[in-house]
């Protein structure tokens, strides 16, 4: 057994030496206290990232078919009446969303931004589709005309409503609203009049195709003249709009953790008469899992902005304010977790095992240094024989003559 304990004492990689030989220098201290607190800054570093979740980002193809792009806004106007404001959504296949109400809210605005009035602009503002047109039920006594504009015989336009949007579906413009009877019932120019000068926060979200497109807020009802889009101000007598606007909020999806919106908070204003203010929109398709598995399925965006100024007349472009999206193939992926305990283990130990050699050289170069050499020369008096043995020898002049020598 004890030939056994002295083959296991061979094998000692760390030999220790007795405390009667060391040195201690004021340098090396000094040193000890800065090693320490490097190590300590160090070490609560890592614990920081191992105790939090970090996230780790790739890129991939973006191959999903047959999904919708969930678009949320939050757009005020100060200077144009909700009564004004229409929303339009085209896409690239030329499906068309026009004066869009459904999960629309519109906030009438004073001068002072104060809100007068909230309505939701979708369910329950108009009749249900099967009486869209305005056909008559049994308890109904009334059908207004639609002035020429009927898409089948009998058909009814019973408010001003209904009636433009009857000339929409034609493609004509509505020259004049005071010969419609249901418009002066209504007193539809007196409510323009009585908003004028008012504002227009509006706000709410949009389930469109995932296809390039383009959503614009702008006055006037819109329409279709030989496959162009145009908007219908002659019913407001007016030809300048000042389309000064701030986005509150624009997302295209849900919110997950990280995420930047460049456009919330954007203010523009406007200092020509009209035009299209237009924002280039490059949306990329973006999944965020954290650390428990759950994903979450949104995008991010990256935007540019460009102001055109508009010739005046109904067949030029229609100001307003334009979003134009178009969507990224790649898919970027975002997979939160946490630092595996092996991996934090061994940073530990890089720390303490760089920290110490390094700190140990400094010292030597340090005591190396010195004007008297003494640090160095009693590195020196540790002399080995065999078997691993050290034996020291005291200093003295003759033996700093003999290391001077060598």
């Amino acid at each position: 057994m004890e030939g056994i304990m002295n083959k296991l004492r061979h094998l000692d990689a760390y030999p220790k030496v007795n405390e009667d030989f060391y040195s201690r220098t004021l340098s090396g201290g000094f040193i000890t206290l800065v090693s320490s607190v490097v190590m300590l800054l160090l070490f609560f570093s890592e614990i920081r990232l191992y105790l939090h979740p970090v996230v780790e980002t790739k890129l991939v193809v973006d191959n999903s078919r047959g999904e919708t792009l969930r678009i949320n806004f939050d757009v005020t106007f100060p200077a144009i009446a909700c009564s004004i404001l229409s929303l339009d959504v085209i896409d690239l296949s030329g499906e068309q969303h026009l004066d869009v109400k459904h999960d629309i809210v519109k906030k009438r605005l004073d001068v002072n931004g104060n809100v007068i009035e909230v309505r939701p602009d979708g369910v329950g503002s108009r009749k249900p589709l099967q009486r869209q047109g305005g056909r008559l039920e049994h308890n109904e006594t009334y059908c207004g005309s639609c002035y020429g504009a009927e898409s089948i015989d009998g058909e009814c336009c019973n408010s001003c409503e209904e009636v433009r949007d009857a000339y929409r579906k034609k493609g004509w413009a509505m020259s004049n609203l005071d010969l419609i009877e249901q418009c002066k019932r209504e007193g539809f120019f007196q409510k323009i009049k009585d908003e004028e000068g008012e504002g227009c926060n509006i706000y709410g979200s949009l389930e469109v195709k995932k296809l390039a497109g383009n959503f614009h807020f702008a006055p006037g009802k819109s329409f279709d003249v030989s496959n162009i889009h145009v908007h219908d101000l002659q019913a407001f007598r007016k030809d300048r709009f000042n389309l000064s606007h701030t986005i509150n909020r624009l997302a295209f999806g849900d919110y997950f953790p990280g995420v930047v919106y460049p456009l919330d908070g954007v203010q523009w204003m406007q200092k020509q008469p009209i035009g299209m203010y237009q924002y280039f929109i490059k949306v990329v398709p973006t999944m965020y899992t954290d650390e428990n598995g759950h994903s979450i399925q949104t995008n991010q965006f990256s935007v540019t902005e460009h102001f055109k100024a508009a010739e005046r007349g109904l067949l030029d472009k229609p100001a307003g304010v334009f979003f134009i999206y178009d969507l990224s193939p790649i898919k970027v992926t975002f997979a939160g977790g946490h630092v595996s305990f092996l991996h934090f283990l061994t940073n530990v130990c890089a720390i303490v095992g760089g920290n110490c050699p390094l700190s140990f050289m400094v010292d030597e170069y340090i005591c190396m240094s010195q004007s008297d050499r003494r640090c160095a020369l009693y590195g020196r008096r540790f002399r080995s024989f065999g078997n691993n043995r050290l034996v020291y020898i005291p200093w003295s002049k003759s033996n700093e003559k003999e290391d001077g020598d060598r």
